[in-house]
């Protein structure tokens, strides 16, 4: 009898150790999936890129940077910008290979997903291009289509496009003209404008001296040409998450 007992105390205490070895090997699993989401967001690799600029830059090029954004953000741009509810002012511009597109055209077909970038010349744009190409199939299967515009030139645009493989339509917005529209053109501070021209030739690549650039915006408009969903930040580092949007395009009715 005592045997028996023994026995039984025995097999209970291993299917406990057995028990709890899945258990904690379940969470090991789902803590590596939770940081391989995390390490694949957008969110991380423009963070990353923040880290490594703040360890390399020197302290007088940190401070022209932080207040440049300070500078967008007193402008009172934010508040300014088309917002929910608005209606998103139609355009026609070309793409990279001088074929006119019109949103209104876009609409027709569906939803839109209307995003601005800097230039080429940004890394923290062509991070978040390539994150859009690889959400874009999660846009489409909820039945939007993704427009991204740029104030560069359009030999500017077809080499950004050609570089991140991207298979949605890129316009060059020259002069900012549809930007202005919507309410998300800035001047840039002397000491950035200096900076960028003299790194990269700004001027160059947007084929004017007006040192004017877009925020980093993104919208959702609807078939009906309402702006549904808004993402605006003075900070250019920051950029709308894709998952977010394809999220949101789920919700829409």
């Amino acid at each position: 009898m005592k045997l028996t007992k023994n026995r039984i105390l025995i097999t209970f205490m291993f299917i406990c150790i057995i028990s709890c070895t899945n258990e904690k090997q379940i969470k090991n699993k789902e803590d590596i999936n939770l940081n391989n989401g995390i390490e694949n967001s957008l969110k991380f690799k423009l963070d990353e890129k923040k880290s490594n600029f703040e360890l390399k830059a020197d302290e007088k090029k940190k401070r022209i940077y932080k207040e440049g954004i300070e500078s967008v953000v007193k402008s009172g741009i934010l508040k300014k910008a088309k917002q929910v509810g608005d209606k998103a002012p139609d355009f026609t511009l070309n793409n990279a290979l001088g074929k006119p597109v019109s949103l209104s055209e876009y609409l027709k077909k569906g939803k839109v997903v209307l995003t601005w970038y800097r230039g080429g010349w940004c890394p923290y744009c062509n991070l978040t291009l390539h994150a859009l190409q690889e959400e874009l199939s999660n846009f489409k299967a909820n039945g939007a289509n993704l427009i991204a515009l740029t104030p560069e030139l359009p030999d500017e645009s077809i080499s950004t496009s050609e570089k991140n493989n991207l298979e949605f339509e890129v316009l060059s917005d020259l002069g900012n003209k549809i930007a202005k529209e919507y309410g998300i053109v800035f001047k840039l501070t002397d000491e950035v404008a200096n900076i960028y021209n003299q790194s990269f030739e700004l001027n160059n690549h947007n084929g004017d001296k007006s040192n004017e650039l877009p925020l980093a915006a993104t919208y959702i408009i609807n078939e009906n040409g309402e702006i549904e969903y808004v993402f605006l930040d003075a900070d250019y580092r920051n950029r709308a998450e894709p998952s977010d949007i394809t999220k949101f395009l789920k919700n829409m009715e």
